[in-house]
């Protein structure tokens, strides 16, 4: 019998690989995006940054990549902090996320990607915006205290 007799009506999935990336200023305080209405998901929720990781590509370059393309800023410090593997039913995915905690400098943060993301604020990890999209409470678990 052949592989798609077996499964007629589903086609072969991967999981993608993100590289996660939580900003902060070094003192204290983290850097969180608002989704805007052309989000994948989520919109109106509090996010740190994303992105997919791309063939050939190390994952401090993605970071790099991403972070310029979010934030309009460069990356002053990258540190990888661990790895989630992330399944949700809503939407259906399936993601292997590489989590980083990235410095940079406050006054050169910017939107870079305004048709994601309608406002950026700094937060302290005990006084954040609401509402938090469903994957920052996991993600920022692994930031270590001193960071946030």
């Amino acid at each position: 019998m052949a592989q798609n007799d077996l499964m007629p009506d589903r086609s072969p999935r991967t999981p993608s690989v993100s590289c996660v990336f939580v900003c902060h200023d070094g003192a204290g305080r983290l850097l969180l995006a608002r989704r805007g209405a052309g989000a994948r998901d989520e919109p109106g929720t509090w996010d740190t940054g994303a992105g997919a990781l791309e063939y050939g590509e190390t994952f401090e370059a993605a970071v790099t990549r991403e972070v310029g393309e979010e934030y309009a800023t460069t990356p002053l410090e990258i540190s990888q902090l661990g790895v989630r593997n992330v399944l949700r039913d809503d939407p259906p995915s399936h993601w292997v996320a590489l989590v980083f905690a990235v410095r940079v400098d406050p006054a050169m943060v910017a939107i870079g990607e305004p048709h994601k993301f309608d406002r950026l604020g700094w937060f302290t990890r005990d006084a954040l915006p609401t509402p938090l999209h469903s994957q920052l409470p996991p993600t920022l678990a692994l930031l270590p205290d001193h960071l946030g």
